[in-house]
């Protein structure tokens, strides 16, 4: 370990958190203790702060406590005259370098001072923080830098991290040699897709300012996003780091060795500091060290090799000077290739013959009017796409042909008609594969920096930006994308692929005829496609790199929740890769055809999720998702008081959380801590329930799947209630407020401390039983009874952050990436869809942010569930319980970008004015307010039988 370094980094830290420090008592001064703080727009307060040490930041005065704890990781500077071990002081200064820069940017937003003004500038993509003050802009998007990662951005990027679009993120500090340096290194991380984070600067001068100086388009429609133009701002990317693991990986706060574990082994990413490298700089990098994220510089610096902290080098010196290369442009490029080998980033790149930059970072960009060369399709003309199945002898590969005339004549900013005709050819292609394989030019060709396209089939709408014109894009190039891409992708079922460009006006219009026809097929074949006319559904464990215990089901008439896969997209999936993500699962007997069980998806689901999953309803919201809940009489402590849950939901039944009041449960590292309540739960008990008795003589009757904190060999495990037998050791508390219930927990701390007096040997093993507030409660019965009278309903309650709380002194469960989230209003008869671009707050007193946390994590949720957004218009959504005249509310969003959808739904559902009788968060924010919509709109809800 150097000890140059272990000095910059240990006085940067010092430097940082005594600077925190000033800010603080400067703001607790002049804005006062109670001033909230947040980061805007996303779910887990100040992220960093919340996943190290599970503290919920909310008021200003809440951050003491943080620098308090910053300062304690804080060392002194190594000694000149011997050498020490400094690898543990630097990581513990980077750490509170960390706490102290998530505190600084906190206090820069209670200021105005975040996201950084930056007046003129515009994010690609924008950003959900609408600063008027900063810049010309109206709607927000100009005039400042972006700031955090807002949460629908975050879950965006997820699907692309879980599925391999995206192979991991960059993070630049500092600033590049030159410009052309600096565009040609983020030209080669968006060649690649690496999602790239820029903040710093060198002497004042950032990447951020050689890029716009250069036209470099940034944001998040281009896949590199400009945090701020000084060191501290790179916080905003560690943060992403551990909020992608609170979101996919099932963390929760505190739990930070789990959080800087899952991000070493799941999360490939590294800093990249270009030119200086100053104190502040050594101690950020020393912070990044800590989540397993190399740091490699381009200058002259003490290297740190293989410790077991980073999978490979800690830090890299690469001095530019001395890359080789015949210019800088190629250092840049071999600069970019060595951060890739050091983080042991996958990456897999189509040689794409365009004159333009080309990667999956484009995917998404704008071509403005203003830009545009010229247009294919929208108002003023016609633009299809189609793709046929041929014969191997009848195409040649490769071959792109161009029939009509180019658009060289055509006026700047004009339009014209243009059709794509694709023939693909493979010894393993199948006609049912065209439409999936179609479906990919949208993505193919929104690859190419500069071009645009949007909508599919017949209706498809492509923009070539006059950048992108000028250096060399014709419309041959979109056949020569084609057919890299195909081949490069869908190489294990593709041999040939050969792609015409119709302009010419007759050929064009009988081409769209025959698409037509096609798609015509098409639609009457998917319509007959229904799940029982298969005999296999498949899977998607895609997730399963992020989040360990999630598993999809997915048939052809309901698409994976992230609605991103159709089951003939798995189908092609699984024939290009036999040994991949998605795999048929033979269906077995068919138990109940109404709500959708099949004795071969619930086999495979208990298996694929890790016995997380028992049993899986195709076709219901109430049911398996089912009640995962607990009787009446089950004992809380709620806010310091006794009290038992059917007591506590029965009075606060059809309220808004979330609730000020904080239930009992226990962190990680075995302390009673209050957790805040969201929501309530109440559902009609199943017919049989189990009641356990433990040691202690606690008894407590819970429903059969509720799971139930187990030890085991291997640690805590969650077991449903009906997999627990007499025998078992479950968690339990301690603590005075329940010992005061029981009596069982005085006189058996009373024996440890005679026993630590009488043999002090015995200290390492029974000390830390009297550190931890808990301790294993044997099961001495096990027994399954009938709910009856006794217990017609049964209870539970949402959390915010520990998704677990004690009853009876037992420790309990409580009730993504989802395109959307349906849950129930029992107050309504019905359900309210929320897609994942919706910030506004439901009907159900919660945002999507705070109803993704109910419904992940791999646990099914009576009346909560992700849907892709398409399984909302399939004639099997939530069928079981009453189909999609049961949705009450929907994000406005939804309605416009689905209408076309909707109103086929609504016709099918013999009711035309359906949609309209919905309502959305322009109109309805709470229940009273639905509630008169509903009156007042005639929905068929308030007259369909109870759905419950």
């Amino acid at each position: 370990m150097s000890r140059y370094i272990a000095t910059r980094a240990i006085r940067g830290a010092n430097a940082l958190v005594a600077e925190a420090e000033v800010m603080l008592h400067k703001a607790l001064a002049e804005k006062g203790p109670d001033t909230p703080v947040a980061f805007p727009n996303t779910a887990y307060y100040l992220p960093l702060i919340f996943g190290m040490t599970g503290r919920q930041i909310e008021t200003i005065g809440q951050l003491a406590p943080i620098l308090q704890e910053a300062r304690a990781l804080l060392h002194p500077l190594p000694s000149q005259q011997h050498w020490t071990p400094y690898l543990g002081e630097t990581l513990d200064s980077g750490m509170a370098t960390l706490l102290a820069a998530e505190v600084i940017e906190a206090l820069r937003f209670v200021y105005g001072l975040q996201p950084e003004p930056m007046p003129g500038f515009h994010l690609a993509g924008g950003t959900s923080f609408t600063s008027p003050d900063n810049g010309q802009g109206a709607n927000g998007h100009d005039g400042h830098l972006n700031g955090p990662i807002d949460d629908i951005q975050l879950r965006t990027w997820g699907i692309q991290l879980v599925d391999g679009r995206m192979p991991g993120f960059a993070a630049i500090v500092g600033a590049a040699k030159s410009n052309e340096v600096a565009v040609r290194i983020v030209r080669e991380l968006q060649r690649r897709n690496i999602l790239t984070f820029l903040s710093g600067n060198v002497n004042g001068r950032s990447i951020i300012h050689q890029l716009m100086e250069e036209g470099v388009e940034l944001g998040y429609d281009t896949y590199t996003v400009p945090f701020g133009t000084d060191t501290i701002s790179a916080i905003y990317a560690l943060g992403f780091a551990v909020r992608s693991a609170l979101t996919f990986g099932g963390m929760k706060g505190g739990m930070a060795r789990d959080i800087l574990m899952y991000n070493k082994e799941r999360v490939f990413a590294f800093v990249l500091a270009l030119g200086e490298v100053d104190d502040l700089k050594y101690a950020a990098a020393a912070g990044a060290i800590n989540f397993g994220f190399p740091v490699i510089a381009d200058t002259v610096i003490p290297e740190i090799l293989p410790t077991g902290v980073t999978t490979y080098e800690h830090v890299v010196s690469l001095p530019f000077n001395e890359i080789d290369g015949v210019d800088d442009l190629e250092r840049a490029e071999r600069l970019v290739q060595k951060c890739i080998e050091v983080r042991g980033v996958k990456v897999k790149v189509a040689n794409v013959p365009v004159p333009v930059p080309y990667g999956s970072a484009f995917e998404g960009e704008v071509v403005r009017k203003a830009d545009m060369r010229i247009e294919f399709g929208g108002k003023y003309s016609r633009c299809f796409e189609y793709l046929t199945m041929a014969e191997l002898d009848a195409i040649t590969d490769g071959k792109v042909e161009v029939i009509g005339d180019g658009f060289a004549a055509i006026e700047a900013q004009g339009h014209m008609d243009m059709g794509i005709v694709v023939e693909v050819a493979g010894r393993e292609m199948q006609k049912d594969f065209e439409p999936v394989l179609e479906r990919q030019i949208h993505y193919f060709v929104n690859g190419a920096s500069g071009i645009q396209h949007i909508g599919q089939r017949d209706i498809a709408w492509i923009r070539i930006s006059t950048a992108a014109a000028d250096k060399g894009f014709d419309l041959e190039h979109f056949g020569k994308i084609i057919h890299a891409r195909l081949h490069a992708d869908f190489g294990a079922i593709v041999d040939k692929v050969q792609v015409t460009i119709y302009t010419e006006p007759q050929q064009l219009q009988a081409w769209l005829a025959r698409a037509r026809t096609a798609y015509d097929y098409r639609n009457k074949r998917l319509a007959d496609l229904t799940d029982n006319s298969v005999n296999e559904f498949y899977s998607c464990t895609l997730c399963q790199s992020f989040a360990p215990d999630h598993v999809c089901i997915v048939s052809p008439e309901r698409l994976g929740l992230c609605g991103a896969y159709n089951w003939l997209d798995c189908k092609a999936s699984f024939s290009i890769n036999p040994t991949g993500p998605n795999q048929p699962i033979k269906l077995g007997t068919q138990m109940d055809g109404r709500k959708g069980y099949w004795t071969g998806i619930n086999q495979y689901a208990q298996s694929a999720s890790h016995g997380k999953v028992g049993e899986v309803a195709m076709y219901s919201i109430m049911e398996n998702p089912m009640t995962a809940c607990l009787t009446a009489d089950a004992t809380l402590v709620v806010d310091g008081h006794t009290t038992t849950i059917g007591a506590w939901v029965e009075a606060h039944l059809g309220q808004q959380g979330p609730f000020e009041a904080r239930v009992l449960t226990l962190d990680e590292q075995g302390q009673v801590v209050p957790s805040q309540i969201l929501g309530v739960h109440r559902n009609p008990a199943p017919p049989v329930l189990v009641e356990m008795t433990t040691k202690s003589g606690q008894k407590l009757t819970l429903t059969p799947n509720h799971p139930v904190a187990v030890d085991q060999p291997d640690g805590l495990n969650w077991l449903r209630a009906d997999e627990i037998g007499a025998g078992d050791r479950i968690y339990a508390a301690r603590t005075p407020s329940l010992a005061e219930k029981t009596g069982r927990s005085r006189p058996v701390r009373s024996n440890v401390e005679r026993v630590l007096a009488a043999q002090p040997e015995a200290g390492p093993v029974l000390q830390p039983w009297l550190e931890h507030e808990d301790f294993l409660d044997t099961v001495t019965r096990v027994e399954m009874v009938e709910s009856g009278d006794r217990n017609p309903w049964v209870y539970n309650l949402s959390l915010l952050d520990i998704n677990s709380y004690l009853a009876n002194g037992l420790l309990v469960k409580n009730c993504g990436c989802f395109e959307c989230i349906v849950m129930l209003i029992p107050e309504a008869n019905g359900v309210m869809v929320v897609n994942r671009e919706d910030t506004s707050m439901t009907p159900a007193g919660m945002t999507f942010s705070t109803l993704a946390g109910m419904a992940g994590g791999g646990l099914q949720t009576p009346g909560v569930m992700g849907v892709g957004k398409f399984y909302l218009v399939s004639p099997k959504f939530i069928s079981a319980d009453g189909g999609f005249k049961r949705v009450v509310w929907m994000s406005s969003v939804l309605k416009e970008t689905m209408a076309d959808e909707f109103k086929a739904v609504a016709e099918r559902e013999g009711d035309p004015e359906l949609l309209e009788r919905i309502a959305d968060e322009r109109s309805v924010t709470t229940v009273e307010e639905l509630l008169a919509w509903l009156e007042a709109h005639n929905h068929p809800a308030l007259v369909m039988d109870p759905i419950f």
